[in-house]
């Protein structure tokens, strides 16, 4: 492409080397949680949510385990400022439960801040101002110093506003547009607001640093981070806190990164909603987490619901392949897929195994609310037998012999490919319905007697060509009697290969199931299939069946 040479890195590394944290595995625990849905999230939207729509927001997040929430920045707008005093003034916030809010570092903003937050037990009052060299070259027009004074007399602003309430108020500052600041001169900012701030065991301060614009590969942040955290002061009071920004597809792996490096907070939303490309996906996140063992403190186990209370919510559609979240994503069409999956779905059972380990899901899929034969195997004309077999056991119970689970696969492809369009479960039921089971045409069975001597006699009731006829007949075994029959009266070569029954359901009034295979002189199968409560009975229709799909060539 054309004028690469005009962008430039913007971005800083670290004075020193800040490699420590390459050499982590994985995140142990679960970081603290904030959302920011109702602040980032909510001035990203088209149409930004009412009143109402904010309140039901906010109690989904808490029911989804959100300690830490982010309501707003009430001196932007009067619906921000009314929703944090209908949260106060109706106790909405749970005791454990801290609200948070936006400021800038301008004195009536402060003012109207801590207006709207009288009464609040517990808020985080979160101050900030932009850092990066192109805001203090092209927008403010300032120097460092004079850059550092707006950061200092807002967090003496914050201080002695705090010290006339009542609430429990703790302070958070951001150096906005982080990722564009030289490191030493984010760190002495920092440390500059700290000083004012004294942090204790008992009373924190978060240092939040922004990827306001991903400007860098994740691992140069994470140095950054791991820069900050070890040279931040009172570290051992500080909450480092990350706010990714996903400009560069990279918010995920920010986060990670940064997590290794040393932080312990993240603020991020739901489905990565926010400005631009959005935010971290706190749902991607979390599970990443959940994916290597690691309880990441929040309930998601209920994805389809999440997905529907966020959509109705904010109007916004969560992406097929959303990570975890999307429909599609443990969907398997191709049929290596699908046949891989249901023989890890089968090692599991026979292995009872401990640990999760099914080849293309990285998790259960239940674990978070989703069915194995809704969302795992979907089919289409890309589809396998072993995807297509596995769904019709799981979802209707029938364990086909495995060549006829291959003549039924390329029966549902087909269908598939001239509909042009994904089946539906019950559709590929009614294929296998339509195509094996409990044919009467042309030949219908309606009943049979056997008497057992040397060998067995059968006296075979059958309608054909629309008159009842009686055929008799003998052979080894009660199914062998009834094909000797079929031989002589119709004329017909064939043998029959395969036999497989089993019970389609328990108690007194269940039903079996037989199925038959038979192959005629030149080597081509076909197949049947019969249900019945008594077993001989399913047994005599399948023959039936696969000699009707013979004689009618299917």
């Amino acid at each position: 492409m054309k004028h690469a040479e005009k962008y430039t890195r913007g971005y800083f590394m670290p004075p020193e080397p800040s490699l420590d944290w390459t050499k982590k595995e994985y995140i142990d625990k679960a970081p603290i949680w904030c959302s920011v849905d109702l602040r980032d999230g909510n001035q990203s939207l088209i149409v930004p949510m009412s009143l109402e729509e904010k309140v039901a927001f906010y109690k989904f997040l808490l029911k989804l385990g959100f300690k830490e929430i982010e309501v707003g920045f009430p001196a932007a707008s009067e619906t921000e400022y009314e929703f944090l005093r209908t949260l106060i003034e109706q106790d909405l916030i749970p005791d454990d439960v801290t609200v948070q809010v936006l400021t800038q570092a301008r004195e009536h903003i402060i003012k109207k801040t801590f207006e709207a937050l009288r009464g609040a037990k517990n808020a985080v009052v979160h101050l900030y101002n932009s850092t990066s060299v192109a805001q203090r070259e092209q927008v403010f027009r300032k120097s460092k110093e004079e850059i550092i004074d707006i950061a200092v007399k807002g967090a003496e602003m914050l201080q002695e506003l705090a010290a006339q309430e009542e609430g429990n108020f703790r302070f958070e500052y951001s150096p906005e547009s982080f990722t564009g600041t030289e490191v030493d001169f984010a760190l002495e900012i920092c440390n500059r607001v700290l000083d004012i701030w004294q942090p204790t065991q008992e009373k924190p301060v978060i240092i939040n640093l922004p990827v306001t614009v991903s400007m860098s590969m994740s691992h140069v942040y994470a140095s950054q981070v791991e820069y900050m955290c070890k040279h931040l002061k009172y570290r051992e009071n500080v909450v480092v806190s990350l706010h990714p920004h996903n400009d560069r597809g990279c918010a995920v792996a920010d986060s990670e990164l940064g997590l290794l490096a040393g932080a312990d907070r993240i603020e991020g939303t739901l489905f990565g909603n926010g400005e631009r490309t959005g935010n971290v996906d706190i749902i991607t996140l979390a599970l990443n987490m959940y994916a290597h063992g690691v309880d990441p403190q929040l309930d998601l186990s209920d994805m389809p619901q999440i997905i529907e209370t966020y959509e109705t919510l904010t109007r916004m559609h969560v992406y097929e392949r959303q990570p975890y979240s999307g429909k599609l994503v443990f969907a398997a069409f191709s049929g290596s897929h699908q046949d891989a999956i249901a023989k890890g779905m089968k090692w599991r059972e026979e292995k009872h195994c401990e640990h999760w380990t099914v080849p293309y899901l990285p998790i259960d899929p239940k674990d978070i609310g989703r069915e194995y034969e809704g969302d795992v195997i979907r089919i289409n004309s890309q589809s396998g037998k072993g995807g297509i077999g596995y769904l019709l056991q799981q979802k209707f119970g029938f364990d086909l012999p495995p060549k006829m689970r291959e003549d039924f696969g390329y029966a549902v492809k087909s269908v598939s490919d001239h509909k042009h369009k994904e089946l539906m479960p019950q559709e590929v039921h009614d294929i296998f319905q339509k195509r094996y089971v409990n044919l009467d045409t042309p030949y219908r069975f309606v009943s049979g007697t056997f008497e057992e001597g040397d060998t067995f006699h059968v006296t075979v009731r059958v309608q054909a060509n629309g008159q009842e006829q009686t055929w008799t007949g003998e052979g080894n075994g009660r199914l062998d009697a009834v094909s000797s029959t079929l031989h002589e009266h119709l004329g017909l070569d064939y043998s029959i290969q395969t036999y497989q029954e089993h019970a389609l359901e328990t108690g007194s009034k269940s039903q079996a199931v037989a199925y038959v295979g038979i192959t005629s002189p030149d080597g081509k199968a076909y197949w049947g299939a019969g249900i019945h409560t008594d077993i001989m009975t399913a047994s005599v229709r399948a023959l039936f069946s696969a000699v009707n799909n013979m004689v009618s060539g299917q």
